[in-house]
């Protein structure tokens, strides 16, 4: 698929670069011709030909540099509804498998609340998946603001946290260090959904039984939350587009980890509505640290 599209965009530029090599000597050669009718107009004609050529190479490359950002961008659309077909397809699956067989076979109770459980879990994960398309179409609109609540940010942690524990490994791997009662004003769903983002990305980026550690505390009259991983890390190259939409480090026919490449874009974008900064840093021996602030937004009770 990446030779299809590195082909379809080869395609235009070869026809894009030949109309330019073509208009560059269609000019020099009219150029030349009145220089030969009106040679004592040479110096005139020459200093015309120069200004005029400076102003079509700008427009050629920055219209070159349109086409390709364009291009970049209906890549991403397009890898974009690749991955939300998959995250779509994969707990419908599992669901539809789940109730086939409670349906099919006689199981006791204990299995049939294992089967529900586990078909629970993926419908949250398809609430999640609704929640962010939602909040991305919101944000398109730059004059929306988020209605403003008092939230208890301890309580939001901890239950996103528990709902997002991995009950596979005999270990916990979500660590959680909260302080009690930080209160924020702000909308419930897009910082649910901020928390939710940040802590599933270290789990899905994190080897298998690794733990993950949810910070919340208060310093200097600000609240701090940070979720840090000893993941893969990420390159200091990618640490500048992460927070784009649609960025997914990799491509959809070798990364391996589940995501839409919407979730730190709307985590950026909630947070600076909410006034909140979010920091990226490496963590030690490996992972990375994701870091929010929330300044002037917080009550203890």
């Amino acid at each position: 698929m990446v030779a299809i599209q590195e082909f379809g965009m080869r395609k235009p530029l070869v026809l894009f670069y030949f109309l330019v090599f073509y208009a560059t000597a269609q000019l020099v050669w009219w150029g030349v011709l009145l220089i030969e009718s009106q040679p004592h107009r040479k110096v005139m004609i020459i200093g015309e030909g120069i200004f005029f050529m400076l102003i079509f190479v700008v427009g050629a490359l920055k219209l070159k540099k349109a086409f390709v950002r364009e291009h970049k961008i209906q890549q991403q659309q397009q890898n974009f509804l690749l991955a939300v077909t998959h995250e779509l397809k994969s707990p419908l699956a599992s669901i539809k498998l789940a109730i086939q067989t409670i349906l099919k076979r006689n199981l006791n109770k204990e299995q049939q609340a294992q089967f529900l459980s586990n078909s629970l879990k993926d419908i949250e994960r398809l609430d999640d998946l609704v929640g962010n398309v939602l909040i991305a179409t919101k944000l398109e609109n730059a004059r929306r603001n988020f209605p403003k609540e008092d939230i208890n940010l301890t309580e939001l942690v901890q239950h996103v946290a528990g709902r997002l524990q991995i009950h596979s490994c005999t270990s916990q791997i979500i660590k959680t260090e909260l302080a009690p009662d930080i209160h924020i004003e702000g909308d419930r769903f897009a910082l649910t959904n901020v928390v939710t983002n940040l802590i599933e990305n270290a789990v899905k980026y994190s080897p298998p039984c690794a733990h993950v550690f949810v910070k919340l505390a208060e310093d200097n009259g600000s609240v701090s939350f940070s979720v840090a991983d000893h993941g893969i890390g990420i390159h200091e190259d990618d640490k500048k587009r992460i927070f784009n939409k649609f960025y997914r480090i990799g491509n959809e026919d070798t990364r391996k980890t589940k995501g839409t490449g919407l979730g730190l874009y709307i985590v950026k974008t909630v947070l600076e509505k909410h006034r909140a900064q979010i920091k990226v840093k490496d963590n030690t021996p490996s992972g990375s640290i994701f870091e929010v602030i929330f300044n002037n937004y917080y009550a203890t009770s």
